[in-house]
């Protein structure tokens, strides 16, 4: 990808949550995380890559006591669309066993992969797990029996970037969140 076609990307996308609408998630989302687990000592899975900015831009609103990991586990592998199994690249190295576990990702899509990252949480041991995404596609693919307890923004059932969530490995680092035009949708 040439820095001019990722501009022209950019260029032609659409805003569709400024960068004030995803502090005041991060905010509000952070309220709500403190009141359930301020007394818990939990265990913060961020799951890479799109979790990391999250992630980060999260833990430094959350004033107690936790503890940090991460964990790598993709359906995409760097393209646009997942693939059927979960892909493995890194587990948590902190136990789960007898914890709570708070799992950070990016999005909830339609959640193959973050489910297959709770059952693994609650095979090895997690008392309890709970999942965070910064936004939510709206649509009626998601998977049966995948509860998100803490939702930051929804976001339209479009392919979206910025804040975390990248296209084709690129322009994660956007304080903001857009989406596709819908001819580079076409060709995604």
């Amino acid at each position: 990808m040439s820095p001019d076609h990722m501009n022209a990307i950019l260029e032609r996308s659409e805003e569709v949550h400024a960068p004030a609408a995803v502090d005041a998630a991060l905010d509000r989302l952070a309220d709500a995380i403190a009141s359930d687990y301020q007394h818990r000592r939990p265990l913060v899975l961020s799951v890479m890559i799109g979790g990391l900015v999250f992630s980060g831009r999260l833990l430094r609103r959350l004033n107690f006591p936790l503890t940090v990991d991460y964990l790598h586990a993709s359906r995409y592998r760097g393209e646009t669309r997942g693939g059927a199994e979960v892909h493995w690249l890194a587990r948590p190295t902190e136990s789960l066993q007898g914890r709570s576990v708070l799992i950070l990702d990016d999005i909830l899509d339609e959640g193959h992969t973050l489910r297959g990252i709770v059952e693994f949480c609650r095979q090895q041991g997690a008392d309890d797990v709970a999942t965070a995404v910064l936004v939510r596609k709206t649509h009626d693919r998601c998977v049966a029996g995948l509860d998100v307890e803490y939702v930051g923004l929804d976001v339209p059932d479009r392919y979206v970037f910025g804040a975390g969530m990248d296209y084709k490995d690129y322009l994660r680092n956007l304080p903001g969140i857009h989406a596709l035009a819908p001819e580079d949708e076409e060709r995604a």
